[in-house]
This record gives structure tokens, sequence and C-alpha cells, in this order.
């Protein structure tokens, strides 16, 4: 308990200065206080004038503020001035000084001197409750514990006034068995022999702790234990032996109700019971369960019974609890063998009139479409199930095509129309036909079974697209259209489809081409810029046999302003760009032709009323005087007066459509090129007084844009001289 303590100077061996007499301190000390409970003492005051000064904790610092001090500083006597609980404080940490009375300098190193509280036995062992309440089971097992209890002993550790021993001081009901015994060291609780509820159904313990030291100082504490009733009686039926009865084709909930007794606790898993049917049952017609209240068992019918089949029955039902059953074999609970528990129930079945039954209750017959009325397709009848068969009459109930008919004797199905597989009763390839069989008993009884006439397909539909017309943007070439087709037959007479163009011609190849297949569709692809118009592109769709028929896809290439949809139309505009001017002019170089023809054929009738005799020449050769500049240009122009007449009875207006028509696509086409179109110096066509050697309207026409070779031979005789025009 002596050290000195470390100073700031370095260490070197020195010989003990500090003397101190033992320091004896013992708690709960009685008074007079202060008390004296040692001196200090240091050898430095033989050459000089000392004091002793005393600091920490129980002097100046907490815990025990003031508990020591020093009564004369001069001679280091120690005193104490009260009583010390050492529960508390079980020691004090004091610091010893040693300074020169006059300069108040420390002359030597502290000293640090622990005193020691000495123990009393002055706490007992106490229980953190005064009184537990535990349950346990009836058949609980004696190997295990049944609770523990601890003590705690504020003492000094380790010591005989802290060690504690348990007993057990009395057991109420005090029985032979079972008996609690508690272990001495360590406070479990244990049994001995077996807990009937019956008998006893708690107990009161009072459990004692003692310590060991002088005096002996001790502490009660209380245990109530509560038994919780367990299965150690089983159910047994108030009868052994039911009756019922029951008419048959009927269902219901309790049909009979069977009671048990149990001497277990009520409502607990102990007395509750548990039926079942172990016998008799074998159709599952019968269930049984356990009303909650009263415990009985309820019987119920939930499939109807047939009096033809089983005319009597007998149900062996059986009962046990919820928990298993125990039992006390030599003073320990056990788990016996189970023997079962049963009683009998006797039903008999009364005998009703019962509905005609069609076997199977679902019938299938298969034919191909186009059966032709009058054709058997198949019979379907049924049986009356009672000991006395009653006569069947058949009657349909459900033929939504009216197809079929049923002999109201035979139950023969006949076909009265011709079936067809697409029609729109048919769901899968399957037509729903229900049928009654009603019987002569009292009170009639009707049976219904269902007819699933399966029709398979034949190839009596071709491959038709699902859209005829498609509106495209004027921007969207080489864009991929999906054509879709669709076939009414069913496999293997419908898809995947063969798509080809109908139409080999030039016309068409250069526009139009196909390209990956889907099965049931196909990409169509537009192979150059085409002017804005309705187009007809002529298709070929074939189904897995190759049948086929020849239809038009119409495609209508507009304009779309939002670049998706197309617009109206009427609200078609057209921009006009230095190439689109140039076809206006030699539109308009055309009309004046054509006007010219006109006037022509116009003056020659008139000619021919008043002078029949007039040459029909002479306006051969004025029109060779229109246009001296360029002769070779009209030097043919004679041989097209034979076709005078025949332009002055063509309409005039559809001459002006179908020019009309044509320009505006023209005109449309350079448009949408303006765009992309390189700028290129005028060309000079002939300088003045020189000969055009050209000479054709045909050179303002764009390179790779011209207008169709054929253009012109398509338009009819009326427009023969001009088309020649047009040539040269």
């Amino acid at each position: 308990d002596l050290y000195q303590s470390d100073s700031l100077r370095p260490l070197r061996r020195t010989k003990r200065r500090w003397i101190i007499t033992t320091f004896e301190l013992e708690e709960e000390d009685k008074e007079p206080f202060p008390k004296l409970v040692g001196q200090l003492f240091n050898n430095v005051s033989y050459n000089m004038s000392l004091r002793y000064l005393i600091s920490g904790p129980g002097v100046n610092e907490s815990p025990e503020v003031g508990l020591f001090s020093i009564g004369d500083d001069a001679e280091g006597h120690v005193y104490v001035h009260r009583t010390i609980d050492r529960e508390n404080t079980p020691y004090f940490k004091i610091r010893f000084d040693v300074a020169h009375r006059v300069t108040g300098k420390i002359v030597d190193r502290s000293l640090i001197f622990i005193i020691k509280i000495k123990d009393i036995n002055d706490n007992a062992p106490k229980f953190p409750k005064e009184e537990f309440n535990i349950t346990i089971k009836e058949n609980h097992n004696t190997d295990e514990p049944v609770f523990q209890v601890t003590a705690l002993d504020k003492d000094e550790e380790d010591t005989a006034n802290s060690r504690v021993t348990y007993s057990l001081t009395t057991q109420t009901p005090n029985l032979k068995e079972p008996r609690f015994n508690i272990d001495p060291t360590s406070g479990l609780i244990v049994i001995s022999g077996c807990l009937d509820y019956q008998t006893a159904s708690s107990f009161k313990l009072l459990i004692k702790a003692r310590d060991h030291g002088t005096p002996q100082m001790s502490s009660p504490a209380t245990v109530n234990i509560a038994i919780e009733d367990t299965n150690n009686h089983p159910p047994v039926f108030t009868k052994e032996n039911y009756q019922l009865q029951i008419a048959e084709g009927k269902v219901g909930p309790g049909v009979l109700r069977l009671q048990v007794e149990d001497q277990d606790s009520p409502n607990t898993p102990a007395w509750r019971a548990k039926y079942n049917i172990v016998k008799g049952n074998e159709k599952e017609q019968f269930i049984i369960e356990t009303d909650p209240e009263t415990n009985e068992g309820i019987l119920s019918l939930i499939k109807p019974v047939d009096y033809e089949g089983d005319s009597e029955k007998r149900l062996v039902i059986s009962v046990e609890n919820e928990e298993p059953l125990s039992s006390c074999h030599k003073g320990k609970p056990r788990s016996p063998p189970v023997v079962p528990i049963s009683a009998s129930v006797a039903v008999k079945v009364l005998d009703t009139n019962d509905a005609p039954e069609f076997h199977p209750p679902t019938l299938a017959f298969q034919k191909e479409e186009g059966v032709k009325p009058g054709t058997r397709l198949g019979v379907y009848s049924a049986v009356d199930p009672d000991v006395v068969p009653n006569k069947i009459k058949y009657k349909l109930v459900h033929d939504p095509s009216g197809w079929v008919t049923v002999d109201e004797n035979s139950g023969i199905v006949t076909a009265v129309k011709e079936l067809d597989r697409e029609s729109s009763y048919v769901n899968n390839s399957v037509y729903l036909i229900i049928v009654h069989a009603i019987d002569d008993g009292v009170p009639p009884k009707t049976g219904t079974g269902t007819i699933l006439l399966y029709l398979s397909d034949i190839n009596d539909h071709m491959p038709t697209l699902v859209t005829r017309s498609l509106e495209v943007c004027d921007k969207a070439r080489l864009t991929p259209l999906i054509i879709k087709a669709e076939d009414n037959d069913s496999h293997p007479f419908s898809g995947p489809f063969t798509f080809k163009l109908a139409d080999d011609s030039k016309n068409i190849k250069q526009n139009w081409r196909l390209g990956k297949s889907f099965g049931d569709s196909v990409e169509l692809l537009m192979l150059r810029s085409l002017p804005r118009g309705k187009y007809l592109v002529p298709l070929l769709i074939l189904d897995r046999q190759g049948f086929s028929m020849k239809q038009n896809l119409s495609v209508r290439l507009c304009h779309c302003p939002d670049g998706r949809v197309c617009e109206e139309p009427n609200s078609v505009s057209v921009s006009l760009g230095g190439g689109a001017i140039a076809v206006i002019l030699a539109a308009l170089l055309l009309f004046l032709v054509a006007g010219c023809l006109l006037l022509l054929c116009l003056c020659g009738s008139e000619r021919r009323k008043s002078q029949a005799n007039l040459p029909f020449e002479e306006g051969n050769q004025t029109l060779i005087k229109y246009n001296e500049e360029s002769e070779n240009f009209l030097s043919q122009g004679v041989q097209y007066s034979r076709h005078v007449e025949t332009l002055h009875r063509r309409p005039r207006n559809e001459m002006v459509r179908t020019v009309g028509d044509t320009l505006n696509q023209r005109l449309y086409h350079l448009s949408n090129l303006e765009e992309n179109m390189v700028m290129y110096q005028p060309h000079i066509y002939a300088e003045e007084g020189k000969l055009e050697i050209s000479g054709s309207f045909s050179s303002l026409l764009t390179v790779d844009n011209e207008l169709p070779k054929d253009f012109l031979d398509t338009v009819g005789p009326t427009f023969a001289a001009l088309s020649e025009i047009y040539r040269k």
C-alpha cells in the first residue's frame, strides 16, 4: 500500500525518508470522533523545520470531503472525523507532502498512500424481487429446472460476508409428490415426481438466501408456480353408435352432431377435440368439423350420395385432442401409445328421382367445314341412373347459328345448315352445342350435355391486303413501306405468304421493288422520287398452298408539312424555281401550238361550209409559215392535216385536263429537286440569224428527269400532231 510517486527530477536510487505508521480503518466505526488513525514522519526534519501536508479524496476532494485531516502539521498526526461505509467507498488514495515551514517549499517527493477500509458483515443477501410468478406445464420434464433465483450481497466479494446459500423453507401445498427442491449454491429450483393439475393447480415456495458472515444475515423470497393443464385425459364419445338418414342427390351442413367428454381444462389445447373420418368416406362426400363452443363434431354432406350406388353406408369417426396425450410413469411424464377412440355412424340413403346423365358430360365431334345440310354428325345420348329407368327425351338448348338438330328420342345430331369455320360463333375452330336430356319421373329431372364441334379448315379463302391504300410522305424514298396480308383460313391453308409484283412492266420495275418478307407482311420500296399523286402497285399474294389473287395497292404520295402526316390535297402549294419556270414556258408554247391547231380546225370547218371546193392543204401552208425562223421545226406539218377533223371532234376540256395533270406532276418533281440542284449558266439555244440545230422543247428538261418516253403516245389520237412536234 505504500509507494513513492514520480517527480520531475531524473530518477536515482535514494534512501527511504518517509516513515508511516499503519493506518487501520473499519467501516461503521463508532464515536467519538475525531480519531487518530496514524502518524507521518520524514527524516528531512532532522535538518530543517517542516510542515506535513495532506490532500486528495477524503480530504479536499470527493468523495467524502473533510473525512481526513492532519491535527498537528509539525507532528504529522492523521485523524478521521466520521463513520465510513465500505460499500460506498472501499478505499481512499491520499497524497502526503512535506514543506519548509518558513518558505513553504516542498522539500521532498510526494507520497501517495492508499487507505483501505476493512469490511464487516453489515449487508444481508437481497433478491431482485420479493415475489416471483411463473407458469409451468403439467407434464414438465423433471430433468429440467423449473426456475432459478439469485440473491446479491453487497459486502466484500469472495469473503464469507458475501457468500450466499439458498434453501427452500416451505412448499404449499405440502404434498408427498411432487416435491420442489433448490440447489443451495446456484439457486436452481427442480421438481421430483409428476404434477397433476386436478390435484394441485398451483404451488407456493418460500426461499431463503443467507450469507456466511458474522453475524450471519439472510432474506426471504416467494415463488408462485401456476400449473398449466396438459392433455392427460383423452376425449370420450358419449355414444358409440349413431343412425343417419339422408336423401340421395342432396347436400347440406350439420346433418349430424357427435358429442365427447374431456376432463381436461375447457378451451385449452388439452380439451379441444379433433375429429377424423377414418373409414367409409372414400368418395369424400362427408366432412366433419369441431364446434369451437361445444367441442362437438359437426358432420356435413358436401357431395350428393347415390341410392343406386350406396343405399347404406357406415362411417367410422375417430377423435383426439389438439395436444398430444401424456401420462406419468414411475414419477416421470411420458407420451403413451396412441389408442384410437372412435364411434360408428350408420347412413341410410333414401331413393329419389335422379336426373339423366350424359356419358361423357362433354362430347367432341370433329368435322370438316362445308358439311352439307342433312349430314349426320353423331349421336349424343344419356342414361337414367335410377333403379327403374325413366323415359328420356332430348332437347337442343344452345345452337347460336342454328346449324344442327337433335332427334328428341334417339339423340342423333344432324346438320341443317352448311358448317362454316369462319363464323363468328366459332372460337378457335370450336362450335359449342348444349343438349338437355329430360326424364318423365316425378318430378321430372334434366341432365345437361355439351357437344364441342371441332371444324377443320379447307382452303376456301385467298390472302387479301389488310389495308388497300397507303399515304406516304414524298420524302420517304427508300424507306420501306410495310404491306400486311391476312387469310381467314387456318393452318395449313394460310400464312406464311409469298409476295410478288403482279406486273413486270418497265414502269413498275423502275419505281417499286419488294424487300424483306415477314410471313404475313412484306417491305415495299420506292426506288426513285416520284411526283405527288396516286399510284397503283399490282401485287400477287400466295398462301402456303399456292392459291393467290391479284390485288392493287393504292399508294398516294403527298406533301407532309410535319414530316409525318399528309397534307390535304386542296392545300398543296408548289413553289417555282428556275427549272419550273422553264417548263411553264414550254407548256405555254405547247398550248400556243395546240391553239393554232384548234383555230385551223375551226377555220377549215367554216370554209368547208362556205367553200366546199377550197383546197384543204392551204391550212398546212399557213402552219409552215408560222415558224419560218426554224424551218425544220414544222417542215413535216403537212402530213398531219388529216387529223384536224378528228381533233375538232374531241372535247377541248379533256385535252386541257390531260396536259395540265402531266405538267403539274412535272412541276412538282422539279420543285422538289430545286433544293439539291446545282445552278448552271443559262444555255444559249441559238444566236440571232443562226439556225437552231436542236430545235426541241425537250432541251428545257433536266437530265435524268425526262418525262416518260411514251407519255405523248398515251394521250390519244387528238395529240398525234402535237406529239410529233414535241419529238422534233
